[in-house]
């Protein structure tokens, strides 16, 4: 397999700053909603702001990739004195919760930090976090060439894992009759 140098782009996140304004999951929902800006809905934003009431603490969490299943383990982790369940910071969407679930279809989001043509310096939320609580940061990594999936793979993968790959193979053929086009004249 090849070597291929890659563009590692990561938000680093500062709880210690945070002061729960929300304004990273009102900027994100409003950059994604289609057409863009028109409508502002934090349950499709791509970041959350969880909050622990008895530390009074504020801890943004943004979408990782969808995981099929739900994870192995249950472990639970103490940060000064007070237990979480190891789902609390998780970025993955997955069968196990609605985080990171586009409220009316349920396909999974994840954070594409803001590609936009022409490209963003930052992603929004970055952008328009006032304490600078979110960093974004780039780094160089060498790595084996893998193919990346795109939205389609990942909604695809997800509507799969919840209804069963026949029916989505037979709702596609259903629609494109509809539509008029036979299934073979689909195929490149």
């Amino acid at each position: 397999m090849s070597q291929k140098t890659r563009t590692i782009k990561t938000i680093r996140i500062d709880v210690d700053k945070c002061n729960g304004c929300r304004a990273c999951e009102l900027i994100c929902s409003a950059f994604h909603a289609v057409p863009r800006y028109s409508s502002n809905n934090p349950e499709r934003a791509r970041i959350r702001v969880l909050y622990d009431p008895l530390r009074d603490i504020y801890v943004p969490v943004y979408a990782g990739a969808y995981a099929a299943a739900e994870c192995a383990g249950r472990d639970r982790y103490t940060i000064d004195g007070k237990e979480y369940a190891e789902c609390a910071f998780c970025r993955a969407s997955c069968s196990s919760r609605d985080i990171f679930k586009e409220p009316d279809s349920g396909l999974p989001l994840k954070c594409d930090m803001c590609e936009a043509d022409p490209p963003l310096a930052e992603p929004m939320c970055v952008q328009w976090c006032l304490a600078e609580a979110l960093t974004y940061e780039e780094r160089q990594e060498e790595g084996a060439a893998e193919p990346a999936l795109g939205e389609i793979e990942i909604g695809l993968e997800a509507l799969a894992a919840r209804h069963g790959w026949q029916k989505l193979v037979d709702t596609v053929a259903r629609l494109a009759q509809k539509d008029g086009t036979p299934m073979d004249a689909a195929k490149p």
